[in-house]
């Protein structure tokens, strides 16, 4: 973060506003903006067309009107949005050669990004309670998972987001910002920003924390608390093959879990000791962009059910080629 105490008295008073952000992420590799135009473009292509065949076919097939389809179509619909607040942007940027964002601009996509990224870890341990209920109090489960409860955890999980959002968003937009107006990343973060500021910081930086112990890793430990107890009734239930079954019906929710908070610990958490702009760059890009391609592309490949799902739709479509099983 950039010294307070380094900022003069007369650059205070003479500080331009801010009307736009120059990213510098990619800049380095001015010869490889085409390829990494295409290949970007594809990422977002199969994460946009993959999440909203698996929203289709959920809404298409009864088979899969259950609650723990309710979510993955809420999760999917999370990640169409996740990829569309930064994929297009970059893109655009890559013909330019100045690599720009408006200062509004960096304000929304830090709103839709940070919504998204938190209603999604909140949204996948409600997902996580789901498979709980479903294998550790099966008799209970449809007065557990009723459709009010199933509708309240969603909109729990969008209404987390969003206050998360809007408390960094408006503290963002009080910054006084006159250093230079240069972002050493290809999207607009809040921890970005801070470094860009010559104001006092404290508050945002307290917020940051809080929402990081609230939003990031409660949802987490939840989570991790809820698959201790779904494992530990796994390993009593007597045949091998009722234990393959009921671990079957949690193995893509769990990996997705892991997948996420994977990522977004390396992504959020790590040092920064060492650390340069094409390695910030991947870890990005491994959270805000393969992440939710991954998603539908493991449930379609570990369930059976949206697999089935999926081959229906592609029926009803004319489609000839077969999902193989």
């Amino acid at each position: 973060m950039l010294s307070k105490e380094g900022v003069t008295p007369f650059e205070m008073n003479n500080q331009t506003i801010v009307s736009e952000f120059i990213f510098l992420g990619f800049s380095n590799h001015p010869k490889l903006q085409g390829l990494f135009f295409l290949i970007f473009l594809v990422i977002y292509l199969i994460a946009v067309l993959g999440n909203t065949l698996i929203i289709m076919a959920i809404k298409v097939s009864p088979a899969l009107q259950t609650p723990m389809y309710y979510f993955l179509s809420n999760l999917s619909f999370l990640d169409i949005c996740y990829t569309s607040t930064t994929i297009p942007v970059m893109l655009v940027n890559f013909f330019r050669e100045k690599k720009t964002i408006s200062y509004e601009g960096c304000l929304s996509q830090i709103f839709f990004l940070v919504t998204c990224a938190g209603a999604e870890g909140v949204l996948l341990a409600a997902m996580a309670y789901d498979r709980y209920a479903a294998i550790c109090h099966p008799l209970q489960y449809p007065i557990f998972m009723s459709v009010k409860v199933c509708v309240c955890l969603v909109t729990g999980s969008w209404l987390c987001g969003l206050v998360n959002s809007l408390t960094h968003t408006v503290l963002a937009a009080t910054l006084t910002l006159c250093g230079p107006n240069q972002i050493s990343h290809f999207l607009c973060d809040i921890p970005l920003l801070l470094k860009l500021s010559c104001s006092d910081t404290s508050v945002n930086e307290s917020v940051l924390h809080a929402a990081s112990a609230t939003i990031g890793l409660s949802p987490c430990l939840f989570t991790a608390v809820s698959y201790i107890l779904i494992i530990s009734a796994i390993l009593r239930i007597p045949s091998a093959q009722g234990r393959s079954k009921a671990f079957s019906t949690c193995a893509s929710h769990l990996t997705v879990v892991v997948v996420f908070f994977g990522m977004a610990n390396f992504n959020y958490d790590r040092p920064n000791v060492g650390s340069n702009l094409d390695m910030d760059i991947l870890v990005s890009v491994l959270f805000c962009v393969i992440t939710p391609m991954l998603n539908p592309i493991i449930y379609s490949l570990r369930n059976k059910e949206v697999k089935g799902a999926l081959k229906k739709l592609a029926g009803e479509f004319g489609f000839s080629r077969k999902i193989s099983d």
